[in-house]
């Protein structure tokens, strides 16, 4: 006798498996992504351990150098060894998260029913090099895509609603530019609802999250946006040279664009691809990310990915997206195949850096620095931030994270007994050149050129070069 219950739960099952199947070869070969920024709130969850506050430098100011508010803390209880142990937990619980939702992806897919096509849908996640190496970075992007992913899956059903609520608010406090895809994904959720009372917590729940982090800043440093906006401005061109080419890249976007096949999607889904659209607008209209493999555009991809399969279970529209599908699939493998074995040592070689980096280090006072993530995790110094990143007075200068106009009085003005800028791999000992205006004019500047002198390089074989300069001719240990 048939056990409709049974087959179902074995169905989802399968599907689950088929899920974490497809997200594990991307995440094993990716597990040494990670950028220098995530070791930005891995300090700030260092100082909270240690007893020193909310604050980048131990000794400084309380600052906002962390997009999603808060953060940090969410790590701090891993944090008592310093920044690098942060990181860890970080990478951790994001490549779990990660790989948790994508087999809730699978088994959502598998409950569609309809054409075993279907599952071609997943083929995106596995050559997927954003998700595999994002989940491994040590920010919030793991965690957030595991939300994005949940919002998709979770039953859309009355007593659900707030449960949706919930994530889609999660989301917008750990990205606040992703509060248009969680408004919008929101109102679907709270029609849903059958209560008044359902509707209104759900909406609550949706936006209190977002309104409580602006509310916050606004009280604390004056002003509701992150510091990052101000600190790394952008314009709509960078934002649509950013967004353009990770519709094709990406995968998901292109194999879910599709206008006749969108018409004859059921609601959820085809709200799932109006909101991932509208993100992608918002995207262009804040100028996009500095980062590396679409980070932003990551939480958008397990949606499409859930509606891409909606369509494929139908026979009738099914071929034209297994077409969107293969070359958004090709369009995928070709970034893995030029991004992914550099993506794959990142965090092998900061710390070689680090490492390197810290005997030349010790015992400094105050460093200056664009790149003050790794910097921050190689000494417990006091990091002057030239991006303006944790720093709100060298933000509000002109100019973008590497070429913030800091002056050479400028910069005697805050004291640094130690430089660390980045130059072209391709500099000579006699000839140092840099590809960041903001260390190209500080070098070239007079005073500075005074008072400091080089008194080490990074080793050769890592592929991005370091030198350190000191006021005085040291010899490092």
């Amino acid at each position: 006798m048939r056990n409709p219950a049974a087959e179902r739960a074995q169905k989802a099952w399968f599907g689950f498996v088929l899920g974490v199947l497809a997200a594990l070869p991307a995440l094993i070969y990716l597990r040494g992504f990670t950028v220098d920024d995530a070791l930005i709130p891995a300090r700030y969850a260092a100082n909270v351990a240690h007893g020193s506050g909310y604050r980048f430098n131990a000794g400084g100011p309380c600052t906002d150098g962390v997009t999603p508010l808060g953060f940090p803390y969410l790590f701090a209880a891993f944090a008592d060894q310093g920044p690098l142990a942060a990181l860890r937990a970080a990478r951790v619980v994001g490549a779990l998260a990660w790989l948790f939702a994508a087999g809730t992806l699978g088994a959502a897919i598998a409950r569609l029913g309809g054409s075993p096509v279907r599952y071609a849908a997943l083929l995106l996640v596995l050559f997927s090099a954003p998700l595999g190496a994002w989940a491994w970075s040590g920010l919030e992007t793991g965690l957030v895509v595991a939300l994005s992913t949940a919002i998709a899956v979770v039953p859309v059903r009355s007593s659900k609603a707030p449960l949706a609520g919930a994530a889609l608010g999660l989301c917008a406090w750990l990205r606040p530019e992703m509060i248009a895809f969680s408004l919008w994904l929101g109102a679907g959720r709270v029609r849903t609802a059958e209560s008044r009372r359902g509707k209104w917590l759900t909406a609550s729940l949706v936006v209190a999250p977002w309104l409580a982090a602006a509310a916050a800043r606004w009280i604390v440093w004056g002003r509701p946006a992150p510091l990052a906006v101000f600190a790394k401005p952008s314009d709509i061109t960078h934002g649509a040279m950013y967004v353009l080419p990770a519709i094709l890249f990406t995968g998901a976007p292109l194999a879910a664009l599709g206008p006749l096949a969108w018409s004859k999607l059921p609601g959820w889904p085809r709200t799932l691809v109006v909101g991932a659209f509208l993100h992608l607008a918002v995207l262009v209209l804040a100028g996009g990310d500095w980062m590396p493999l679409a980070r932003l555009v990551c939480p958008i991809l397990p949606p499409l990915v859930l509606a891409t399969a909606h369509i494929l279970s139908s026979r009738s529209s099914a071929w034209v997206t297994a077409i969107r599908l293969s070359i958004g699939c090709v369009a995928e493998m070709v970034v893995f195949a030029m991004r992914g074995p550099a993506a794959a040592h990142v965090l092998r070689d900061r710390l070689a850096l680090i490492d390197a980096a810290a005997p030349v280090l010790a015992g400094a006072r105050a460093v200056a620095t664009i790149d003050v993530g790794w910097v921050g995790s190689a000494t417990s110094a006091e990091i002057v931030d030239l991006a303006g990143a944790t720093d709100p007075e060298i933000a509000a200068l002109p100019g973008g994270h590497t070429s913030k106009a800091v002056s050479g009085a400028f910069l005697a003005a805050r004291g640094p007994d130690r430089l660390v800028f980045q130059i072209d791999e391709r500099s000579a000992e006699d000839a140092i050149t840099f590809t960041r205006a903001t260390e190209a004019r500080l070098f070239a500047d007079p005073l500075v050129a005074r008072t400091y002198v080089v008194i080490w390089r990074s080793p050769a074989v890592l592929p991005v070069r370091y030198i350190v300069l000191s006021p005085s001719p040291i010899t490092p240990p």
